[in-house]
């Protein structure tokens, strides 16, 4: 793995022929085991290696904070280099159940079981975990991607085919009993997005890694624990407040997510952001193309775009609710270099997003920053990351507190529901409740001899109304 701040990773004392170990048999968490344990790139995600199986398979899994289930590549597929054959595992259970699983982008369908698994550079042990074997895929495994299966690392509200298949780190904190808090540090900052290399990154599970930031750690609460959902006060351009309404930050949630690869803004919000970057920009002109991202801007190599473009802050609520704290990144995050073109063009994509149902700080903005997962105290917090630099210079700031007397008290709708359909649902289930009303005052006031004796054809079942899938 490359190094992420330029130092050696060194082996857990006492790790046999190189092989890190998280923990001793004892119990006792070694951190350090952990770092630099991804590989991957914010193009394509970052992925860790995994052992599934008796005897084992070795297959790269994506870190993904935004979905619960693990699942990986369960027959062969024109886009993945292996993939898990269960019928080669003494140790596979199969639970017969399918489970199908839609994403912002590709979804797959595949068949519930259990195996033993154990992380290289993890947790000291194997340990029985839910998985799923992924049968049939759509645009989910993409050309050029090295993962062949994903690690759904949010709440188990949001595991299919039910919030009843504990999740992988769930399994984790009961049979390890690691605290329950996981932290991620991904390494790609200013380099090129889907490049011919990758970048090394941190999946540290049971804690937090002094080594992996620098400086203060701030906390902000967990909204709801599905996805990690969060309370976003504000956005900042170039120092200048958006001056949008809070609420419009949140709609419809506002999550952490790094399987997500760019910074998604609600529709309203990133219009808002787009005409104050260009306005505020040394750019004069610009192709409305490199904004929706069917364009590329190249410039000459010699030339570095950033210094052209303006700081992003975006402020989060402390844990003290009168506070709140900023995270920046600048523009070399969300400039990203994707393509040489000859000898001399270096070109860049637009690390920004439009979406129609959420604010998700995706990978754009998470490889500024070491972020951490304390579901134990329901909170998730950002330091700066040391290996968020480029040319020798942080590309991330923290900065805080700061007094939210200039925002409402609650940004995140208080009865939010997560879905359209769920509006649909609701609406529906009440008209049936009135209609049932209805029926039975209709009922007490028919003479006994009118009433219909019902029988079991008369029976409607309301099973298909059911919403099965949340999308990310």
């Amino acid at each position: 793995l490359r190094p992420a701040s330029g130092s050696r990773q060194q082996d857990a004392p006492g790790a046999a022929d190189g092989l890190a170990l998280a923990s001793d048999p004892g119990g006792t968490l070694n951190f350090l085991a952990m770092v630099e344990n991804l590989q991957g790139d914010s193009g394509r995600g970052y992925y860790l290696e995994m052992l599934i199986g008796t005897p084992p398979q070795a297959l790269n899994i994506l870190v993904d904070t935004g979905s619960s289930n693990f699942a990986v590549a369960g027959v062969p597929d024109p886009d993945v280099t292996t993939y898990f054959n269960p019928e080669l595992s003494s140790t596979y259970r199969s639970e017969g159940i399918e489970v199908t699983v839609k994403y912002s982008q590709g979804s797959w369908t595949g068949v519930l079981g259990t195996d033993v698994i154990t992380m290289p550079k993890g947790l000291y042990g194997s340990y029985t975990i839910n998985i799923a074997t992924i049968l049939e895929s759509e645009n989910f495994f993409l050309p050029g991607v090295k993962w062949h299966g994903i690690l759904g690392l949010a709440y188990d509200a949001l595991a299919k085919p039910s919030s009843s298949v504990e999740t992988f780190f769930d399994s984790l904190v009961r049979q390890a009993k690691i605290p329950n808090i996981f932290s991620l540090q991904m390494c790609g900052a200013g380099l090129p997005v889907s490049g011919s290399g990758t970048n090394g990154g941190s999946l540290v599970l049971g804690g937090v890694e002094p080594s992996l930031y620098t400086g203060e750690v701030w906390y902000t609460p967990i909204t709801e624990e599905w996805y990690y959902q969060v309370e976003i006060l504000k956005l900042e351009v170039g120092g200048q407040n958006l001056d949008l309404d809070c609420r419009e930050y949140n709609a419809d949630k506002a999550i952490v997510d790094s399987g997500t690869t760019l910074l998604r803004l609600p529709e309203k919000v990133f219009s808002a952001v787009v005409q104050a970057i260009a306005r505020t920009s040394l750019i004069q002109e610009f192709s409305s193309g490199f904004w929706t991202g069917s364009q590329l801007a190249c410039w000459d190599r010699t030339e570095k775009p950033w210094s052209l473009f303006p700081k992003l802050s975006i402020y989060l609520r402390d844990e003290n609710s009168s506070r709140s704290f900023r995270i920046s990144v600048l523009p070399q995050l969300y400039i990203q270099p994707i393509l040489v073109i000859g000898d001399n063009l270096q070109c860049y994509r637009f690390g920004i997003s439009s979406s129609t149902n959420a604010l998700v700080i995706g990978a754009t903005v998470m490889e500024g920053f070491y972020v951490i997962f304390d579901r134990a105290q329901r909170r998730v917090g950002f330091a700066v990351s040391p290996c968020a630099e480029v040319d020798g210079s942080p590309v991330s700031e923290i900065e805080g507190p700061f007094t939210t007397a200039d925002v409402a008290s609650n940004c995140v709708a208080s009865v939010s529901f997560h879905e359209p359909a769920l509006w649909i649902a609701s609406y529906a289930l009440m008209s049936l409740c009135g209609i049932i009303l209805l029926v039975l005052i209709v009922l007490l006031l028919i003479p006994p001899r009118c009433q219909h004796r019902y029988t079991d054809n008369d029976v409607v079942n309301d099973e298909s109304s059911l919403v099965r899938h949340r999308w990310k």
